[in-house]
């Protein structure tokens, strides 16, 4: 009969081998569970480092380039990646650019097999490869991953259907995380991390994490981007401002005095940079030349084109009296180096204060408003002319002609832009030639000034508050 002391000696060692195995594979769970946890702490620290470098670089307004690093590079510690990189949809919205490529990320696009040769001898060809190679936005796995709209994982980028029917086959051990990157329901590119099969796959935590650090790079991005084009935009508007002071002092500082005459002008542009002008030049011998052009087109072109033509124009002015060869010059000057579609019209006139004569020539501009006191009717001044610009010469100077006029007390004389007559209402009603032409005969008695203000009165009265679509121009002449 067994001896009962032994066998119990014999249970007992038994519960205590049991219960010390339990204990080390307790020890060994707990080891690995912390493991786990400082694993997670470690990636939730360089989250965080992540989030407040991205920050910091947001403050300072960094380039794309330099935005796309600082978030690459970033990524990659988070989720302890091998490499990756940006790629930006272009303005048409046909191609992906890279961005930035970190230095030991995989090829994330098909390489052609003449690339893969070359870089055998020279790894400069792969690397120069794919820092200039664009993606069209439809293929390869980053156009896959902008169809698809949201965050994927590839755990072996050779075998996705997307390289399955490619010219260039992709051939290395990679997987990936993908994510679309977007903001304000715009596709701005793709952000993307990968490693190596031998670095082994990314995690769902990895994948979790790699999510949240994209939707936070797409607002980084996003905002960076409003907040270039914002400086760019304050720059160009402090350029134009500045164009535009430029452009102001070009115009006459004052009026003109004239024995015998009241001469009033003003210039209202429709946006920063005007492409209407008007001067006066003293011509001696009491004759003025009297000056409004209206050069076709707005902005930036039209304003360079208004200071060349009065450039040309003050060139040629002195010591001529015929308005028709004055413009014939300037349009010899300015044709060589004037845009196929744009030209310039132009009604310039000789004052002689002397004689009390007006003698005039239009280049395709808005015939000039006569009103004669005697009659107190207004007539319209027709003189045949071709616009600035049309033509180098030979046909300008064959229909272009004089037309001289005496003033007598109280005669007046309105030239102005076709920005007056053009001018619409609320209904898209033209302000037209019959309200000028009335605005013009009630105000002409008043004198020049009278005549500026009653005409502007008129207009504002008839656009309510309706924006100004195109510069305004007005000069008044009065014999007293």
């Amino acid at each position: 009969m067994p001896d009962p002391t032994a066998i119990l000696l014999a249970v007992g060692a038994l519960v205590i081998a049991v219960l010390l195995l339990a204990l080390q594979n307790q020890r060994r769970r707990s080891k690995r569970i912390r493991q786990k946890f400082d694993d997670l702490e470690g990636e939730e620290q360089r989250m965080f480092a992540f989030l407040h470098d991205l920050g910091l670089a947001i403050e300072n307004e960094p380039s794309p380039s330099l935005l796309s690093r600082i978030i690459v590079d970033g990524i990659d510690k988070v989720v302890t990646a091998r490499g990756g990189a940006i790629y930006f949809v272009n303005a048409e919205n046909d191609f992906l650019n890279p961005s930035y490529i970190s230095e030991e990320c995989p090829p994330l696009i098909g390489i052609p097999v003449e690339i893969r040769k070359k870089a055998e001898r020279d790894p400069r060809a792969l690397e120069s490869h794919l820092r200039l190679s664009r993606v069209a936005v439809d293929e390869g796995i980053l156009g896959h991953c902008l169809s698809a709209g949201e965050p994927i994982h590839v755990r072996d980028v050779k075998n996705h259907p997307s390289f399955r029917d490619a010219f260039t086959r992709y051939t290395d051990d990679v997987s990936v995380l993908l994510s679309p990157l977007r903001h304000a329901n715009k596709d701005l590119g793709v952000l993307v991390v990968a490693r190596r099969h031998e670095d082994g796959g990314f995690t769902a935590n990895d994948f979790a994490v790699f999510r949240s650090a994209a939707e936070q790079s797409s607002f980084a991005i996003g905002n960076a981007r409003i907040h270039r084009e914002a400086h760019e935009k304050r720059a160009i508007e402090g350029e134009l401002k500045n164009a535009r002071e430029v452009q102001r002092i070009l115009l006459p500082q004052q009026d003109p005095l004239v024995a015998g005459f009241r001469i009033s002008g003003t210039n209202l542009p429709a946006r920063i940079i005007s492409g209407d002008y008007y001067d006066y030049i003293d011509l001696g011998a009491q004759k003025f030349g009297i000056v409004i052009a209206d050069v076709s087109g707005k902005g930036v072109p039209a304003g360079m084109l208004m200071a060349m033509c009065r450039s040309a124009l003050r060139s040629v002015a002195v010591g001529e009296t015929s308005p028709s060869n004055v413009m014939a010059a300037v349009n010899r000057q300015i044709f060589p180096d004037i845009r196929e579609d744009m030209f310039i019209s132009m009604a310039y006139s000789v004052l002689d204060a002397a004689s009390g004569t007006l003698t005039l020539a239009r280049a395709g501009h808005e015939p000039a408003l006569l009103f004669r006191r005697e009659s107190g009717k207004v007539e319209l001044l027709r003189s045949p002319g071709l616009a600035l610009g049309i033509d180098s010469g030979t046909v300008f100077e064959r229909v272009t002609r004089d037309q001289e006029v005496e003033l007598k007390s109280g005669d007046c004389v309105l030239f102005y832009t076709d920005g007056m007559k053009e001018a619409v209402d609320a209904h898209e009603e033209e302000f037209g030639m019959e309200r000028m032409c009335e605005a013009f005969r009630m105000a002409a008695p008043m004198g020049a000034e009278a005549v500026l203000t009653r005409m502007q009165d008129e207009l504002t009265q008839f656009t309510g508050e309706g924006p100004q679509m195109d510069d305004i121009t007005l000069v008044a002449i009065e014999k007293r």
